[in-house]
């Protein structure tokens, strides 16, 4: 709603009543809409301020959220130390996502050593409070093995299909590469399509590009070129490097139903080479190379 909303300038004009009266609650409301612009002009310092009020009250919202101010730098200093001790705060609270914010940090050493088994502790308890992002990266850290946690590729998928079954787009991707690979799941390329085009259909553009590989090799379904550069090309308009090359590929040699159209391949070589994959890059310099 716009600020000039009658119904939420006077929600914030009941908010502020009551944070002044000390309602850390409120306090902590009061703050969103400070810095979302709700009934008022955006202000990260006044969100800032009323946020501390409430988190020093114990809120575990409000030390979540003042959390996430130093650790962007919105109405205060950037400063990772002061977002772990928020963070923290609310996590010991049971936040969910105070304790993944936290084992976010843990696990780049921003504001706390970097400790595995710290990032693992947290996002843990995240993920068993049903944070599907907690459980795909929960999935990531056993997947990897980083640091002081092995790898276990079984724990991985088993967090990813948690998080993938509550529709997150990411971990459903990250399955079906499991599955490509055999990687803790057996491997199945039927089941490597089934979760590829539940991310894909979402919007995922690295899901875009598997599934459009699937389709174009005929792997766990009908080899189908037409189906391949239309999933190709949906993942290349996001920017995905390697879509980008296949598109350059198709139109260079005139595959998947597509004209030959050198000035198409060499769009599309030149953006794949532009987005930062080395690999990506080397193979669009000699696909742009071959155009000459």
């Amino acid at each position: 709603m716009p600020a000039t909303d009658p119904t939420t300038k006077a929600k914030f004009e009941q908010l502020r009543a009551e944070a002044n009266a000390g309602n850390p609650e409120s306090q902590n409301d009061l703050g969103v809409m400070y810095m979302n612009g709700q009934g008022t002009r955006q202000d990260f310092k006044l969100a800032d301020h009323w946020y501390r009020k409430s988190a020093e009250q114990g809120y575990a919202i409000a030390q979540n959220n003042l959390g996430a101010q130093y650790a962007n730098g919105e109405g205060v200093p950037k400063d990772f130390t002061q977002a772990a001790y928020w963070y923290r705060k609310a996590a010991e609270q049971g936040r969910a996502a105070a304790q993944y914010n936290l084992g976010e940090l843990y696990d780049n050493g921003a504001g706390v050593p970097t400790d595995e088994r710290e990032a693992e502790k947290w996002m843990l308890k995240a993920a068993e409070q049903g944070r599907s992002d907690a459980q795909n990266y929960l999935g990531t850290i056993y997947q990897k093995g980083k640091g002081n946690v092995p790898q276990d590729l079984k724990k991985a998928a088993e967090w990813y299909r948690k998080a993938a079954d509550q529709g997150n787009p990411v971990a459903q991707n990250n399955l079906a590469t499991m599955y490509v690979a055999g990687q803790g799941v057996p491997q199945s390329y039927e089941q490597a399509v089934y979760w590829s085009r539940k991310s894909a259909e979402q919007g995922n553009a690295y899901a875009q590009y598997n599934l459009g590989v699937r389709y174009m090799n005929g792997e766990g379904i009908a080899k189908d070129p037409q189906q391949a550069a239309a999933w190709f090309e949906k993942s290349a308009n996001q920017g995905y490097p390697f879509a980008q090359l296949s598109m350059g590929v198709i139109y260079q040699k005139g595959l998947a139903g597509r004209p030959q159209d050198v000035r198409l391949a060499r769009q599309w070589f030149q953006k794949a080479a532009q987005g930062g994959d080395p690999g990506a890059q080397q193979m669009a310099e000699q696909g742009l190379e071959q155009l000459k």
